[in-house]
């Protein structure tokens, strides 16, 4: 069995002084520094009204009924409001419609963006149990009235109502 060393034998790689690679390296990190530092600055940041904002959102919602009412479906509970001049306040129904709001969010913020002029726009999600929408059965339609008038129950009762 050999023995292992507790060190490696051969010495660390020194870059010399003329090395190219370390040179580009420099200039790479540099370049990137300088990106991300003035990105956020240089973004206009026009003013938008909340007239704006409803007239992009429901011509959005009616390209997506043509093209996907599944997904239109999901999404058109959504309520959407300026909530100051950077920041909108996105309310939705449940979390299965934010995971499907998800999906086509960046392609109605890139289209709104560049329609108002305004590149930092924020979001803020609250979940409104309101906005679901019930769907009205004849069952259920029944029930209601049933308990208004409880003489519809005992008509039930005594006819067998079939309300599939």
């Amino acid at each position: 069995m050999l023995p292992k060393a507790s060190q490696p034998l051969s010495r660390a790689k020194i870059p010399s002084k003329f090395s190219i690679n370390a040179v580009l390296n420099k200039r790479e990190e540099a370049v990137a520094e300088e990106k991300t530092d003035n990105s956020e600055e240089h973004l206009p940041k026009n003013h938008f009204t909340e007239t704006d904002l409803q007239t992009e959102w429901q011509k959005f919602l009616e390209k997506i009924k043509e093209k996907d009412i599944v997904m239109f479906s999901a999404i058109n509970g959504f309520r959407l409001s300026k909530k100051d001049e950077d920041t909108i306040l996105i309310a939705y129904p449940s979390e299965s419609a934010k995971s499907e709001f998800t999906k086509i969010q960046a392609d109605f913020f890139n289209h709104f963006t560049h329609k108002v002029n305004h590149f930092r726009i924020k979001t803020d999600f609250v979940i409104d149990v309101a906005l679901k929408k019930e769907i009205l059965t004849k069952r259920k339609i029944f029930d209601k009235f049933a308990q208004i008038n409880p003489v519809l129950k005992d008509l039930d009762d005594l006819l067998k109502f079939d309300f599939s």
